[in-house]
């Protein structure tokens, strides 16, 4: 699979300067929690799952959770697993043997059948893992991990212990991502402790957790709060102290950090506007795309715009989304720059080893290597993972690009 590959060679060679790479579901850990990217989730019950799976990577989604927690009701469950094996069944009857890869007459842009993205499943409670792994049978090949609710040190482990008894069971490596999202990460007076020890315990595990997800809709819940379309989760203030000290602990860039993924935007409606837009029009004037700016203010994405380079700025990578119109503006915000290279590049340079200040080949801005080295190696990651721009290329020319492909 590989980001944008649902648009034709000789778009993606008009938009990138160097094209995101392939790769399979055995990529190395530090690749995968960086190209999960949107992470879409859709309820396990849902009876059409494997058709959604398929028709939804042919449009660019990579990476998804199918899930039996929150998003189904607890009377639901067993239908839940119980569909989710014959989905499955059914993915694995028309995948080669060697790999995930989705069925001829799954079309892309470009004629091939799409790859399956990357398949997690949430589950509610460690006795699911085995259970699940079990009645997959063969089909377990087509699963990359299972995503760990409300996680926290006592809750977790026997969580991950259950995923290590499953991945020896199946004989394939399996992955967690624990969602912090527990009250006692909220409160502040549980806060360090609860941290501290979520972070023993992904040490502890640290080879099979790919990434940590961030359950911000319930943090709001604790406290009876719901954001609206114009507010993102930085405007929250009990959230951004949370997003803050979870970065702080889990996102530095030394050898104990790991992958944070973005919150949920949970809006894709049109809704009542208090505030006026957030989208700059000449961008998408320059280029001729007013319509597409009209679409994105309509469906309140100029809001999801915006968290989405919060989430950057504040340490966060890719993010969970509920619905597929989040996914081309998650991905567009993920490519790298050419601006952006040219200053990792010039930073990582073998004879920049020794330090020093240089300006930067586009003469705006100082490079300084030994302060900006971490961030010019997690631009390169991203730079293979999501290409990296032509020369006056944009977020806007991206979105356009599969805009233009869905009509």
């Amino acid at each position: 699979m590989r980001h944008f590959g649902h648009l034709t060679p000789t778009v993606r060679d008009a938009l990138f300067h160097r094209q995101p790479v392939e790769f399979t579901a055995d990529a190395p850990a530090h690749f995968l929690s960086v190209a999960l990217g949107a992470t879409l989730y859709s309820p396990a019950t849902r009876p059409r799952l494997a058709h959604d799976v398929r028709r939804l990577a042919a449009g660019g989604v990579v990476s998804m959770v199918l899930c039996l927690e929150d998003s189904i009701a607890d009377d639901d469950v067993p239908q839940g697993e119980d569909n989710l094996v014959r989905q499955f069944a059914d993915l694995e009857r028309s995948a080669p043997p060697d790999g995930p890869s989705a069925p001829a007459g799954t079309e892309r842009s470009d004629g091939p059948p799409a790859p399956l993205p990357l398949l997690f499943v949430r589950v509610r409670e460690p006795e699911q893992i085995s259970r699940l792994v079990a009645r997959l049978g063969t089909s377990a090949r087509l699963l990359s991990g299972f995503v760990l609710p409300k996680f926290t040190e006592d809750r977790g482990v026997p969580f991950l212990e259950a995923l290590a008894r499953a991945e020896d069971e199946c004989g394939r490596r399996l992955f967690a991502m624990p969602v912090l999202e527990s009250p006692e990460l909220l409160y502040l007076e549980s806060r360090a402790e609860t941290l501290a020890g979520i972070a023993r315990t992904v040490d502890k595990y640290r080879d099979r957790v790919l990434a940590l997800r961030l359950g911000v809709t319930d943090f709001c819940s604790a406290y009876g709060l719901r954001r609206t379309p114009h507010i993102t989760a930085y405007d929250v203030g009990l959230v951004a102290t949370v997003i803050a000290d979870v970065v702080n602990v889990f996102g530095r860039s030394d050898s104990t950090g790991c992958t944070v993924t973005g919150p949920v935007w949970e809006y894709f409606r049109f809704a009542e506007r208090m505030f006026k837009p957030q989208l700059r029009s000449s961008p998408f004037t320059y280029r001729g795309a007013e319509e597409l700016r009209r679409e994105l203010i309509a469906h309140d994405m100029d809001g999801l715009l915006r968290e989405i380079q919060l989430d950057r700025a504040n340490g966060l990578q890719g993010k969970t989304c509920i619905h597929p119109s989040h996914v081309a503006p998650v991905h567009a915000l993920s490519v790298v720059s050419h601006e952006e290279f040219s200053d990792a590049t010039d930073i990582l340079r073998p004879e920049r080893t020794g330090g020093g200040v240089l300006r930067s080949a586009y003469t705006n801005k100082m490079n300084e290597v030994k302060p900006h080295r971490a961030w010019a190696e997690r631009t390169l990651l991203r730079a293979e993972v999501f290409g990296v721009a032509r020369a006056g290329v944009d977020f806007v020319d991206l979105l356009a690009a599969d805009a233009d492909r869905g009509r």
